[in-house]
């Protein structure tokens, strides 16, 4: 299989952790490209296997290509006995859990468009503020709900989140998001030591 994907993209540590996680119980040969684009500008992004031009894109062994990050991890988890997803009235928390911490990344990433793309006179602060807001309820959300999904055995929403955060750390540092969340920041901490998530990343 090939997988496109950017290293600095949050949805492609996504894949990147899952991948790495599930082999470490059964190796799964899946060739890497590097690629990136932006809304203005798809760059080197597979059009050919993704109209929409994001990443990451998967192409299975038959040729098909799969897109959208939570596609390609639950078709991964699907070859493997690892359960990430897991089952009954759990497996919809799981959905829900890995929603949430998509929901941060774009958020996130819509504030990194407005800054780094958007002509300075056009600029819209009141619109990126709203875009935190979506964040700051979402992480105390997850602080005040989740954390008993967050601290159970390895699953989705616990990668989910986990790369959502560390996206944070890498385009949103100055908001400092720890400081009102101390708990999940605790979490953080430890959940960062894994290897798949120390081998994934982002750097500039």
């Amino acid at each position: 299989m090939q997988l496109y994907l950017s290293p600095l993209s949050p949805y492609g540590r996504k894949v990147n952790v899952v991948l790495k996680e599930i082999n470490q119980i059964k190796n799964i040969e899946v060739e890497i490209n590097l690629a990136s684009g932006t809304p203005l500008d798809p760059g080197n992004s597979p059009l050919q296997y993704n109209p929409l031009g994001k990443i990451p894109v998967l192409i299975r062994e038959d040729g098909f290509a799969l897109y959208d990050s939570r596609v390609i991890c639950r078709y991964l988890d699907s070859l493997t006995t690892l359960n990430l997803y897991k089952n009954g009235n759990q497996h919809w928390e799981m959905l829900t859990l890995e929603a949430t911490a998509e929901g941060i990344i774009d958020a996130a990433l819509l504030i990194a468009y407005e800054w780094r793309m958007r002509p300075k006179e056009i600029r819209f602060p009141h619109w990126v503020e709203g875009q935190w807001s979506k964040v700051d309820r979402a992480l105390s959300a997850l602080e005040n709900k989740w954390m008993g999904q967050l601290e159970d055995k390895i699953n989705i929403g616990q990668i989910g989140v986990g790369c959502a955060l560390g996206y944070l750390d890498f385009r949103n540092a100055e908001r400092d998001w720890r400081e009102n969340h101390k708990t999940l920041s605790n979490w953080f901490k430890s959940f960062s030591k894994r290897e798949s998530m120390l081998a994934t990343a982002p750097s500039t």
